[in-house]
């Protein structure tokens, strides 16, 4: 992907600061992935139950202390990271503007090892998440070194543009009240009815990854798109059911299949056009 250094002041890169966390809540390419590695063993949803500890709505305040400093590799990636997540705010403000709507632009933190959140505290293993309650996208960049060598896409930094999209996605979901309705529905429901919800939720922001890339096309490089499609199908829940428990359980799918991933993700792409992929759509087409 073609970038340049940007920088906003709403990015904050809080690597080789010390930090901590037991737990998060809040939107996620793949939620309980790392957890799935070490835990699983029954239902994703009594996974979720039972390790999350969710502490909606609190933060905890922890002196930040300098540990380390970031290799040239890490400040380059660091970069890359601040660029997109410049580009992925101007772009979804053109959009919005062009609905004839305002775009409140999110908030970033890279962080090591754990960070503390108005969704809870987390650690690496929840992966890259968003937490609508105080509007930040948390990313450990360490995870995208998992995510080639345990779950096998492809290497490559377009991964990290993908994921960036996609938590940003969800952004846009908390914006335009998709994820105040989503919980709204999901409410006296039982397990696999609500699940069913949240894997439109997360397949909504998977295609809105592809509106944002075929938004900067003139960026894009060959093998970008195959990245991302990569990076998608790597965290679909059968593809991470399989490799954990043998098998899959359609009814605890929480994030979608790798193809619904890959097919959202080229929809978006494709069409460019935010009015392919409304909720009812997406949630219609969930056929488990």
């Amino acid at each position: 992907m073609k970038w340049e250094k940007r920088s906003s002041d709403r990015f904050e890169d809080r690597r080789g600061m010390s930090g901590g966390g037991k737990a998060v809540v809040g939107g996620g390419i793949i939620g309980i992935v790392a957890l799935l590695l070490t835990m699983f063993g029954g239902e994703t949803g009594q996974v979720i139950g039972t390790m999350l500890n969710q502490t909606q709505g609190t933060t905890q305040s922890t002196e930040q202390v300098k540990t380390r400093e970031l290799s040239e590799e890490e400040i380059t990636l660091g970069n890359f990271s601040e660029f997109n997540f410049v580009n992925n705010n101007e772009t979804w403000a053109k959009i919005f503007e062009q609905n004839g709507q305002k775009y409140q632009e999110p908030r970033m933190v890279l962080f090591d090892d754990g960070v503390n959140t108005a969704c809870g505290s987390a650690t690496s293993a929840a992966g890259p998440f968003y937490c609508p309650a105080d509007q930040i996208v948390y990313m450990d960049l360490r995870f995208f070194e998992e995510l080639h060598s345990r779950f096998g896409a492809k290497e490559g930094d377009f991964a990290i543009a993908y994921v960036i999209a996609h938590e940003i996605g969800h952004h846009v979901q908390t914006l335009v009240g998709t994820s105040q309705q989503i919980r709204k529905a999901q409410q006296g429901k039982g397990k696999a009815a609500a699940n069913k919800f949240s894997v439109a939720q997360e397949l909504q922001a998977d295609f809105y990854a592809g509106v944002w890339a075929s938004y900067n096309k003139d960026r894009l490089e060959a093998g970008d798109i195959e990245i991302a499609i990569s990076a998608a199908q790597a965290v679909g829940d059968d593809a991470i059911q399989s490799k954990m428990q043998g098998h899959v359980q359609p009814e605890t799918f929480t994030h979608g299949t790798s193809a619904e991933r890959k097919y959202w993700f080229m929809k978006g792409y494709n069409s460019g056009d935010i009015n392919m992929g409304d909720i009812q759509t997406i949630y219609n087409s969930i056929n488990y």
